[in-house]
């Protein structure tokens, strides 16, 4: 099933390494990010992995859950926490689903046979708390992701879900940031009481209004 911007994410019930979830009600009013890994005791997944936990603290001021995906059983996660804590000093603090039989990698498309049969790509899904994706992102099994790209998304994701705004190009938080087109200009410079930078009818800058 291919999934887009705007669908519902799908539930689903899953054993994890901590425990049976639900994926919604795991989620509650939270943000998510579920992301997909080939295999257990491979090096980029046990870079990635570790790299998570060590933006636990980035991940909670965020209010975003995380929660991530392997095609391997409890067991093999269990036997391979130990080895991520310990190459990336860190301390793997989320949930990691045994999806051995394949039903979360099937139901969120993880599975790209011309890449691999058996092994899923590296997704990533960016839920918003009305459980509707809001990102997709899909790297090859060779490319470790950029989490704070990651990062970077989930706060426009989370800024234009509140205002009126897009960012540009490169933004990163506590740049300036785009009126969208709805907005008209005159009631863009009655909302934001900053100011209001034309460049064109088109684009519209405004200091980031939750600063």
């Amino acid at each position: 099933m291919s999934l887009r911007l705007g669908d519902v994410a799908p539930d689903f019930e899953a054993n994890t390494t901590q425990g049976v979830i639900r994926f919604h009600e795991f989620l509650g009013d939270k943000w998510g990010l579920l992301f997909s890994h080939p295999a257990d005791f491979t090096p980029v997944c046990t870079t990635e992995l570790g790299k998570t936990a060590l933006l636990k603290g980035e991940f909670e001021k965020r209010g975003v859950k995380v929660l991530a995906v392997s095609v391997d059983d409890l067991d093999s996660h269990n036997r391979w926490i130990p080895d991520i804590n310990e190459v990336t000093s860190s301390d793997v603090n989320f949930p990691i689903i045994a999806d051995e039989n394949r039903k979360v990698a099937e139901l969120y498309d993880m599975i790209h046979p011309n890449a691999s049969e058996k092994a899923t790509v590296r997704s990533v899904f960016v839920i918003g708390p009305d459980k509707k994706i809001k990102l997709t992102l899909t790297y090859p099994a060779s490319t470790g992701r950029n989490f704070n790209e990651i990062l970077r998304v989930i706060d426009s994701l989370q800024l234009t879900a509140n205002y009126q705004v897009a960012t540009p190009a490169d933004w990163v938080e506590g740049e300036d940031v785009i009126v969208v087109p709805a907005v008209s200009t005159e009631d863009a410079q009655k909302k934001f009481t900053k100011g209001v930078r034309v460049v064109k009818p088109y684009l519209r800058y405004t200091p980031q209004p939750n600063k």
